[in-house]
């Protein structure tokens, strides 16, 4: 999706923001519930296959750079080397990760999330804290609106994109902001988790966000 030069209008507030919100909840709410027979089955696998934790959660930050946790399943065990140290990603995602991630089923725990008000179903990814203070002034805006399960940047190439180009579909994304625009973002996304496209290798898992800053273990900035 190549969303045309950036014409700024009125931010998310006012009615529309209220629609938006009502959008949200009830979607998330009728989602859970068509879910829920898979998100059990895959919780049930996840508890026989690796034991507890069953949720992989995590510190990010949101609308205004307010923290919340975020919520997802665990798809990788606690492998570790000779030397005591954590295997890579890509080499402790366990079968049935690769399936939850390939149908996006690992997503599925956001929509709490979504229900508590600290995500939306469209907007901008949420990453890392460490990361805040090394956005641009202008990257930075892409923290104004609430952060999404699914974005533009996810639907216009995702992990083809370089970060700075995904950054700046997130502040367009802030700018032109439509409840249009987040139908066919989520269109968009529906489609593609059908044909699993897109779907982040779990080798690319590690790769951070900015060239200075280490590596991640663990499940950090995963399918971000």
């Amino acid at each position: 999706m190549r969303p045309p030069p950036s014409t700024p209008r009125p931010r998310q507030r006012g009615v529309g923001l209220f629609v938006k919100r009502a959008m949200d909840v009830s979607a998330a709410a009728l989602l859970l519930l068509l879910a829920s027979p898979f998100l059990l089955a895959a919780i049930a696998g996840i508890a026989l296959t690796m034991g507890r934790p069953i949720f992989f959660r995590q510190v990010r930050p949101g609308r205004n750079e307010a923290l919340f946790e975020v919520w997802k399943l665990r798809t990788m065990d606690e492998r570790r080397g000779d030397d005591g140290e954590l295997l890579l990603p890509d080499e402790r995602i366990t079968r049935l990760g690769r399936v939850l991630r390939a149908t996006s089923l690992d997503e599925l725990p956001q929509l709490w999330n979504v229900l508590r008000g600290d995500m939306s179903l469209v907007g901008p990814r949420p990453l890392l804290v460490e990361y805040l203070p090394r956005y641009s002034p202008h990257h930075r805006r892409r923290h104004e609106v609430l952060p999404g399960i699914t974005g533009l940047a996810q639907v216009s190439g995702r992990n083809r994109l370089s970060f700075d180009r995904r950054f700046d579909l997130d502040v367009w994304y802030v700018d032109n902001w439509s409840l249009l625009l987040d139908l066919k973002i989520l269109a968009l996304t529906a489609w593609r988790v059908i044909r699993s496209e897109g779907v982040i290798n779990p080798s690319e898992e590690g790769r951070p966000v900015f060239a200075d800053s280490p590596a991640q273990t663990e499940e950090n900035g995963r399918r971000d």
